[in-house]
């Protein structure tokens, strides 16, 4: 776990912020200044919808923001083909880092070989981008929690994330330690959904998160 007094100031909390962009009304202008609040901000990542990552590109060209889409979202029920050939396409568009959801249904039906699959085949699309899996956490079992991590970690994904934000749950510590007391202390762990004030984000980073994932990202970083 890391100490959440080395966030001490808002660099370092921007650092582990995914800058978020996910409404389905959201409009090319807004892309434009969430951009922009990340550059100025110095937040990790930019995360939007497949649709706009080349804006998210073009806006965020010679900065160290990294460019990031979520693919099969919110639901993660797109055959493996279809994940892999729109994870492929994002990247080529500028992606460094992909967040897509597993096949819950096939998870809490036991169907570990056919999840495992859908993330590896995703993973090889990635090459070199960033992989995180966005479990639904809210929608899983303890057990299930676990199961889905690991299949992650065999299927070599680079993180595991708690939740779209669209399913009526979040990010809480429990399942944050939980996540990283499965896959140890190597592979990144992303707190996702309802983190919205400062202590929210050290409580997450305390219990084990690597990566924060948040729209409400200015407010966070505003009272460090």
């Amino acid at each position: 776990m890391t100490d959440p007094t080395s966030v001490s100031n808002a660099k370092d909390l921007a650092s582990y912020i995914d800058h978020t962009l996910l409404k389905p009304d959201a409009c090319p202008e807004a892309v434009e200044a969430l951009c922009a609040e990340a550059v100025d901000h110095g937040f990790k990542a930019v995360c939007v919808n497949p649709l706009f990552i080349p804006l998210v590109t073009r806006c965020l060209a010679g900065s160290p923001v990294v460019p990031c889409a979520v693919i099969c979202f919110p639901f993660g029920a797109d055959p493996s083909v279809i994940k892999a050939a729109e994870a492929s396409w994002v990247v080529e568009q500028g992606a460094g880092e992909v967040d897509m959801v597993i096949p819950i249904g096939l998870l809490k039906a036991g169907e570990d070989a056919l999840v495992r699959e859908d993330i590896a085949l995703v993973k090889a699309a990635c090459g070199s981008a960033v992989l995180k899996v966005i479990l639904e956490t809210a929608l899983l079992t303890q057990e299930e929690k676990v199961r889905a991590c690991l299949l992650s970690k065999e299927a070599g994904a680079d993180f595991v994330k708690t939740s779209t934000g669209f399913a009526g749950g979040g990010a809480t510590v429990e399942d944050i330690a939980l996540m990283r007391e499965t896959v140890g202390p190597d592979m990144g762990v992303k707190a996702s959904g309802g983190v919205r004030t400062t202590e929210d984000a050290r409580r997450m980073i305390a219990a084990g998160a690597t990566r924060i994932g948040a729209s409400a990202s200015i407010a966070i970083i505003g009272a460090a």
